[in-house]
């Protein structure tokens, strides 16, 4: 029998910035216990946006007036500018002269907006599946099961689902069969960095990738271990520069969003593709320039070990009792020579289709192959339940809809998606989004 006390108009799969931007939103459009029941359900003990990545002296590389709420709201009380007034450094802030934070204050801010919303988040809920409640042939709500952290199940219903659980570590396929505390994901890397011990100042540790994450971690790891033997290792020839001018910026304005759905997919591939130096394997310039420099030094000295290792592919992989060990190919010589490490880190992205598994039960009722203008899977006969999707959105929404670019249409986006739920739940409307 269903638990009305645990039925709600609309379920929030995650709680990062995407679902606190919707939570906001909902805050914002007059949205009450009265006239919308929500819970938003987050596996982590508290708020944290990439907290693996939180490193000193790491900024962010958008401008904070991309926040939760600017682009759509400028006087809204959570905005990063009122966050700095709220904590009285507002002017300080002003004195830096600078469109961008650290990456440890804005993790900060979106905590605090995150605050004002505890007794919506249940937080160490981590959702294991989501299952339709069929009656009579059709499916009106859907039954979300999760655990809590000592592995009791609780259960909630829904009829509106918003799904925003970010990215799950990729792994190069050489390492999925050879997983070991020797073996760390960027997305971790912080929490590693505190139990890494080596016998002495002098570990030898690769990092794997060619984004702002293994550059970054690189660098961190150089200045920490002078003498160590610090390699970063690079399928492609160079490491390159994210293209963040001001005319390629204009594919994260939120009114681009229409004009890439309106495309055909092999356009909006081609547009992807086109534009995928501002998202996808490139660095920060200053941070290219301090990586050169320090290998240049190194030259000029003679003292250093640290490596750039451009063309370079994995073939193999050991795992011995002290070490791990890759066979790397170079692309340009084809020879291949073993290398030992203390660590391997690998800053190889994101997977962004975990929504597949977790609505594995729902697929007799959804088109799972498409995402309609507001974000929501088109439903088949039968099915009334509402899903959106946040952050796994690309092919058909761009660029803006994954990655740290996520920030660039947070606001607007969850905007459409609450004036849509409000929609439906308000009134009985046909089951088409326009």
């Amino acid at each position: 029998m269903l638990d009305k006390a645990k039925l709600y108009d609309v379920i929030g799969i995650g709680f990062g910035p995407a679902n606190l931007a919707v939570a906001i939103a909902m805050q914002e459009s007059s949205v009450n216990e009265q006239s919308m029941s929500y819970c938003f359900l987050e596996k982590k003990p508290a708020f944290e946006w990439h907290g693996g990545m939180l490193l000193d002296g790491t900024r962010m590389q958008i401008s904070f007036l991309k926040d939760l709420v600017t682009q759509r709201n400028p006087l809204s009380h959570y905005t990063f500018v009122n966050y700095l007034h709220q904590h009285n450094r507002l002017n300080s802030f002003i004195n830096l002269s600078s469109f961008s934070p650290s990456r440890i204050e804005f993790n900060d801010y979106l905590s605090w907006a995150a605050s004002h919303f505890s007794e919506h988040v249940d937080y160490g809920a981590n959702v294991v599946s989501v299952e339709p409640v069929e009656v009579e042939g059709e499916v009106d709500i859907v039954k979300v099961v999760s655990l809590n952290a000592q592995g009791a199940e609780d259960i909630r219903y829904t009829r509106n689902l918003i799904i925003g659980v970010g990215g799950t570590p990729k792994l190069p396929d050489q390492f999925l069969d050879h997983r070991s505390d020797k073996v760390i994901h960027s997305s971790g890397y912080k929490t590693w960095r505190k139990t890494f011990k080596t016998e002495s100042n002098k570990p030898k540790v690769a990092i794997v990738g060619a984004g702002q994450s293994a550059a970054e971690i690189f660098v961190e790891l150089c200045n920490d271990y002078p003498e160590g033997e610090i390699n970063l290792v690079n399928r492609g020839r160079a490491i390159y520069p994210a293209d963040d001018s001001p005319f390629v910026n204009e594919i994260f304005n939120p009114e681009f969003t229409d004009e890439i759905y309106s495309y055909t997919p092999e356009k909006r591939n081609s547009m992807i593709q086109r534009f995928s130096g501002t998202n996808y394997s490139v660095v920060d310039k200053p941070e290219i320039e301090a990586i050169y420099e320090r290998l240049y030094l190194q030259e000029v000295t003679g003292k250093g070990a640290h490596k750039y290792l451009p063309l370079h592919e994995i073939s193999e992989v050991a795992i011995g009792k002290n070490n791990i060990a890759m066979r790397l190919r170079n692309t340009s010589t084809q020879t291949k020579v073993w290398h030992e490490y203390d660590a391997i880190v690998l800053a190889t992205g994101y997977h962004y289709n975990s929504f597949n598994t977790l609505l594995d039960g729902l697929k007799p009722w959804v088109h799972m192959e498409s995402v309609e203008r507001c974000y929501r899977l088109p439903l088949k006969d039968g099915c009334k339940v509402n899903i959106f999707l946040q952050g796994c959105c690309e092919s058909t929404h761009g660029l803006s809809d994954t990655l740290l670019s996520i920030l660039s249409i947070l606001a607007v986006r969850s905007q459409e998606i609450v004036n849509c739920l409000v929609e439906r739940i308000a009134e009985s409307k046909p089951n088409v989004c326009v």
